[in-house]
Formats: structure tokens, C-alpha cells, sequence
């Protein structure tokens, strides 16, 4: 028996809705939702299976995925979050190529004088990692994770080269945004993003909101087929199983990692891994850097060509493979296919995605709680792109 798909499609995305029916038939999805918009308006929006990923393997007696259940999207938190500094820039408040020490004294110190503002979004501050991994409890404070990058020294000289900071992006960016602004990016967001938009995106998730979240865990699913069939290479296998390897430390500057579920994690912001949304708001986000979204548009149009201008191309030092960064954005390339060379956005470990395309006009939003072994390119969510490819190019 088939899993239940709710939700409308715009005519001309039959495609999305057939592929997302199909993640749950041959992909091992649990529960999931996907939301499209095209110039502003929203032409996809389906959700099914079960809001929590260990609900039932049938969903019989389990809760029932509904529209605006949210789950966590780890790093595609990270997309929302460059929005508020490049936001602070388009406000005359935040200067890009300013060093970061200018509005952060403190962390000028062991050779980092020359990391820019700019060297946070594209991932050349040299700074993926601690020398002395944060505790879970060290990394409910929202202010540690600061105070130990002031302290640490940079593994490459700033500017040099590129290397994914997957948990320390989120304290740079964090602290430049309180630095500059008086208050966390979580805080911002919510006051000058998600209000605005009605967006279901938390970054710090309230009391009152929790219910409608689920539970995120692991699952497998079968081999994907075609050019997704691949298997990564030695080289990117040997990075991550070597406790001594740059990649391994990056992905482990807090150690162990808390439990995604704890309601005391989801409840602190990082701007780098523990956003909470819903497909819809992942999609609205997006949709408004391009355009309006009932009349508010966050991007002027020099701020979208910035954000996904290329800063940083080839081979990445954490994440070993060739990766492609705007200022925040991961750009459309190998290790992250989006829907065509001019598409921004970030994808979540394990899954989730958020992206736009301006000349397509389109935002797309997916989110899941079944977190597979996949860093940059989930096949769920590929399945999804290709489909709604296939609509716009049809």
C-alpha cells in the first residue's frame, strides 16, 4: 500500500508530486514535505508519511505528518543565516570587507587580523575547527562557541583557501551579528525575517512551537540509480573516518554531538546546524530573495547577484570534494546540483534543502526527518530538483 501524499501541485509540476510519491516508495523516506514557489506564488505543496521518524514503519497508531510540521534542516540553517549579514550590509550597517576584528576586538588575536566579514560567508577564514572540541553543555551557551574561535588559530592563512566550516560558521556569523546589531542572528531573524514573511523558521525554538515538530534519526534507503550511484571516493571515506583529519575535526567542534532531538538543543540558537523549519518556510524564504512574497522582497537585486557571485571554487578542505560558495550560498556544481548555474541556496546534511533561481523564479523548500549518510547532495531532494527541472524546462 502506497503512502498517502496531501497537498496541492500547480498544473505543469505533476512531476514534483510523482517524484515525491516515489521517495517513499524506493527512497526509504519516513516523512517528508516539499513547497515550490514560482514568482512569488506557491505552485507545490505536499507533505506525507509520519511526523516523527521512528512513528511506525506503516504510520499505523503513529502521528501523521500535517502541513507545517517542522523538523530540523541542520546546514541548510546555514542559507537563512547568511541572509542577516548580508541583509546588515545592504542596511549600510555591516561593511564586507571589513576584518571581522573591526566589530569583534577579541578576535584579532593568533594571526587572524586579516579574516574579512566576507571570509565568514565563503568559508576562507580558516577556521573550521577547534584545537579544543566544545562539550554538549559548553554549547548550550550561545557565547562559548565565540570565545573559543577568538582563542583558536587559524589551521590556513585567511583568504587562501577555502574549507567548509560546518559548526564554526555558525558562532563567527552569530557573534558578528550581536557585535553589530545588539542581538543573536536567531533573535534577528525572527524579528526581521520570519515575522515579515510568516515564515515557519525558528532558529532557537520556542516553548509554544514545539509541538509541531518531529522527531529526526537515521534511516537507509536502497542504492539510488544513475549518475546519483556513485559511491564517494577513497579519499572523501579516509577524511571522515580519521579522527585526525581536518574534515573529521570540523564536523566534530562539539564532541559528542547532542542529541538532535533534546529540546534544550533546539532551543539554542546555531545559526550554523539547528534551525527548525517547515518546507513552506524554507521555500517563502528563498522565494523572497528574488522576488516579493505578498508585497516583501528581503534582497535588492545587488544583494542576490552578491550572494551568489562565486567567491570560493575547487577542491575543499574539509569536505575534501570540489564545492562552490557565494557569500553564504552554496552555488549549483557536482557536489551540490541545484536546478541550473544561476541557483543559491544550502542544503542540510542528511537531507534537506533550500534553495532559489532567479531566472527560473523559483524557491524551492524540502524537508524530512530521515536523515541519510549524504553531506551535500540527498537523492530525495535530487529526485525533487530533477522534477521540477523537468516542469519548468517542459
Amino acid at each position: 500500500m502506497g503512502v498517502e501524499v496531501h497537498g496541492t501541485v500547480t498544473e505543469g509540476f505533476e512531476p514534483v508530486g510523482e517524484a515525491f510519491e516515489k521517495n517513499f516508495e524506493r527512497l526509504g523516506e519516513r516523512g517528508a514535505a516539499v513547497t515550490v514557489y514560482r514568482d512569488g506564488r506557491r505552485v507545490v505543496d505536499l507533505w506525507a508519511g509520519v511526523k516523527d521518524v521512528d512513528g511506525g514503519t506503516d504510520g499505523t497508531g503513529a502521528e501523521p505528518w500535517e502541513r507545517g510540521t517542522a523538523q530540523l534542516v541542520r546546514s541548510a540553517t546555514k542559507g537563512v543565516a547568511a541572509a542577516v549579514l548580508l541583509l546588515l550590509h545592504q542596511d549600510g550597517e555591516l561593511d564586507l570587507d571589513a576584518p571581522v576584528g573591526h566589530y569583534w576586538p577579541e578576535f584579532k588575536a593568533r594571526g587572524k587580523e586579516g579574516v574579512l566579514v566576507r571570509h565568514v560567508l565563503n568559508h576562507r577564514a580558516g577556521l573550521p575547527l577547534l584545537d579544543r572540541p566544545l562539550t554538549p553543555r559548553e554549547a548550550l551557551d550561545p557565547l562559548r562557541g565565540a570565545e573559543a574561535l577568538a582563542a583558536q588559530e587559524p589551521v590556513w592563512e585567511p583568504g587562501t583557501d577555502h574549507g567548509y566550516h560546518a559548526l564554526t560558521y555558525g558562532w563567527l556569523l552569530d557573534e558578528l551579528v550581536r557585535r553589530v546589531s545588539g542581538r543573536g542572528a536567531g533573535a534577528w531573524i525572527a524579528e526581521r525575517i520570519a515575522a515579515p514573511l510568516g515564515l515557519g523558521f525558528w532558529l532557537g525554538l520556542p516553548d509554544a512551537e514545539a509541538g509541531r515538530v518531529g522527531r529526526v534519526g537515521p534511516v537507509e534507503g536502497p542504492e539510488p540509480s544513475g549518475a546519483l550511484r556513485a559511491r564517494p571516493k577513497r579519499s572523501v571515506t579516509a577524511a571522515y573516518a580519521d579522527p585526525a583529519s581536518v574534515t573529521r575535526r570540523a564536523f566534530a567542534a562539539i564532541d559528542p554531538f547532542p542529541d538532535h532531538n533534546d529540546p534544550e538543543f533546539r532551543a539554542v540558537p546555531n545559526p550554523a546546524a539547528n534551525g527548525i523549519a517547515t518546507a513552506d518556510g524554507l521555500a517563502r524564504f528563498y522565494a523572497s530573495l528574488i522576488g516579493r512574497v505578498d508585497g516583501v522582497r528581503l534582497f535588492d537585486p545587488a544583494t542576490v547577484a552578491r550572494a551568489r557571485a562565486e567567491e570560493s571554487a575547487g577542491p575543499d578542505r574539509v569536505l575534501v570534494v570540489g564545492t562552490r560558495f557565494g557569500l553564504g550560498y552554496m552555488l549549483h556544481g557536482g557536489a551540490s546540483p541545484l536546478l541550473a548555474p544561476g541557483s543559491f541556496g544550502h542544503p542540510g546534511r542528511g537531507g534537506s534543502l533550500g534553495f532559489a533561481d532567479p531566472e527560473a523564479g523559483i524557491a524551492f523548500g524540502y524537508v524530512t526527518n530521515g536523515f541519510r549518510r549524504t553531506v551535500t547532495a540527498d537523492p530525495r531532494a535530487q529526485a525533487l530538483v530533477r522534477a521540477v527541472r523537468s516542469a519548468v524546462d517542459g
